[in-house]
């Protein structure tokens, strides 16, 4: 079994929470339903993991064991005190490398930025010594 807990803490990046938008239609004509997930996360915020996981899930008859073994509860209240749970925790990110062009690019700019930032250095000792000239 797989349970999720707090549901409703889940957080979105870009401007999903207003423009993710979803459908359903009541089967009359025109009746074509929407709602924006922030709509849905105050209605039922377990429908939208409920959901997302499904539509990633391949549409056979697996789909629906897997639908029954899910377990979602949008606080940190559940039933299932009796059963050791494990926390899942996320691996750490890929991340891929950049392209060789693309590194030389950044590697040049990095440069270039320590070069004015040294000059802009020896450009204030200059001036410091020169005061110290003037004042001895």
């Amino acid at each position: 079994m797989c349970i999720v807990l707090n549901a409703k803490d889940i957080s979105v990046t870009g401007r999903k929470m207003t423009d993710k938008i979803y459908y359903w239609h009541t089967g009359y004509i025109g009746h074509l339903k929407e709602r924006r997930l922030k709509d849905q996360m105050e209605k039922d915020p377990t429908e939208v993991i409920r959901k997302a996981v499904l539509r990633m899930l391949p549409r056979n008859r697996l789909r629906d064991d897997r639908d029954r073994k899910m377990r979602i509860f949008s606080g940190s209240e559940h039933p299932f005190h009796d059963r050791a749970l494990e926390p899942f925790v996320m691996p750490p990110r890929q991340v891929r490398e950049m392209r060789p062009r693309a590194r030389r690019a950044l590697i040049r700019a990095q440069k270039k930025e320590q070069g004015r930032a040294a000059a802009a250095s020896t450009k204030e000792e200059g001036a410091k010594n020169a005061k110290a000239e003037i004042i001895a």
